[in-house]
């Protein structure tokens, strides 16, 4: 790993510079988080309706760190296939984060797993206040620029408990990446949704 990955204030300026990363203005860039998604099962739409109310009713009290690990991003890893092969979970890093909350220090932690060398997951962590995802997509795109292959798309899934998003970045000539929206496990079925994008990227890997 290259000294860019271990500061948990990176930026996107900075990765600009360092690799001089660009963001795709083309929507069809990062088309698969919304086209080609499979369907779900009725089974599998009532195991996510039962993290969303899990985690719900647990978000009602003092978050524990971990929890977002074992209460969410567990059963989507599982009903995706991530447990599968040819993926494996490996943690790569701990990034500290700390802001201030009304006067308050928040302290959290950004945990960088690695499922397969296209695919990364970065967890969000908070004793007391949930964490934009803003503050992990730096982290996220300096370890695919560090460890992407140039001939292969590698993606990454972000994720603090209510909020999802992915990541996609291409290495062939200019570094370019693209976001997908943000979606959340309080709107609609945003939930579904995240496992649909999570096994079409599975898929893309299998066959890549």
């Amino acid at each position: 790993m290259v000294q860019i990955l271990q500061g948990k204030d990176i930026t996107l300026a900075q990765l600009i510079d360092e690799f001089g990363l660009q963001l795709a203005n083309n929507e069809d860039f990062f088309s698969e988080w919304r086209h080609d998604l499979p369907e779900l099962s009725d089974l599998e739409k009532q195991s996510l309706n039962e993290v969303k109310t899990e985690y719900l009713y647990l978000s009602k009290y003092p978050i524990l760190e971990s929890v977002v690990k074992m209460v969410v991003l567990s059963p989507l890893l599982r009903l995706a296939g991530f447990y599968q092969p040819p993926f494996y979970i490996a943690s790569e890093q701990e990034v500290r984060i700390s802001s201030e909350d009304e006067g308050t220090i928040i302290r959290g932690r950004i945990d960088i797993l690695v499922l397969h060398p296209l695919f990364w997951v970065l967890v969000i962590e908070a004793k007391r206040a949930e964490y934009s995802l803003e503050v992990a997509i730096p982290q996220a795109l300096a370890y695919m620029l560090v460890n992407a292959c140039n001939d292969k798309p590698t993606y990454a899934f972000v994720i603090n408990g209510r909020e999802f998003q992915f990541i996609k970045l291409t290495k062939q000539g200019i570094p370019k990446y693209s976001l997908s929206y943000t979606l959340s496990l309080n709107r609609g079925d945003d939930l579904h949704t995240v496992v649909k994008v999570l096994k079409r990227i599975a898929h893309l890997i299998r066959n890549s």
